[in-house]
């Protein structure tokens, strides 16, 4: 049974209450022209794609600051699949901790798809090319030299209009590309967290 106290406490509360947030517009959020600027990191670990009878167990984590502009309008129906398009550069450093102490550094292009319908939960799908220098000596790979691809996915959660935290997944390829031997090349699942923030 609620008491008069309780009902006047009740409605006290509802009268400080902040009001809701308006309706997340991703088409306003999205719009063509877009600045994005996006701080993350990542941690990763390698894994056995191919069975080899012996790996480095390389381990490390990342740190990346992304430019990106939204180059179109966001497109698609009124359904999950509406979207838009980010292109972006990131100055990316990745330091590994295990086998050994080292690091890769270079600048990678990075191509994101916003999934726009479902309001502030927006799912996004990623791919990036990379290339820079790097100390890592490892049976894997051993040169001055190397590539990063990855392929990802997550979801960002827009806390306002213009600010969203974000996480994901990402499928990482390190390469040489044979430019020196040897290259046998490792892959990694990496887990990454960033935060963006949208300037018109």
């Amino acid at each position: 049974m609620i008491t008069r106290t309780g009902l006047g406490l009740a409605l006290a509360l509802l009268a400080v209450a902040p009001a809701p947030a308006g309706a997340f517009d991703g088409a306003q959020t999205f719009k063509k022209g877009t600045l994005v600027l996006s701080g993350e990191g990542s941690y990763g670990q390698q894994f056995n794609l191919e069975g080899f009878h012996d790996q480095s167990d390389i381990k490390y984590f990342n740190l990346g600051l992304r430019v990106s502009l939204l180059p179109f309008e966001p497109i698609g129906p009124t359904t999950p699949l509406r979207g838009a398009f980010e292109v972006g550069l990131e100055p990316l450093y990745q330091h590994y901790t295990d086998p050994t102490s080292a690091f890769w550094a270079g600048l990678a292009a990075v191509f994101r798809y916003h999934f726009l319908g479902l309001g502030r939960l927006v799912p996004y799908v990623e791919l990036a090319g990379a290339a820079g220098g790097t100390d890592l000596r490892v049976r894997e790979i051993d040169s001055d030299f190397s590539f990063l691809l990855w392929g990802g996915v997550g979801a960002s959660v827009f806390l306002t209009d213009a600010t969203a935290v974000y996480a994901g997944y990402r499928y990482e390829h390190n390469s040489n590309g044979n430019t020196d031997t040897p290259n046998r090349g490792w892959e990694s699942h990496a887990g990454v967290v960033g935060v963006s923030y949208y300037f018109k």
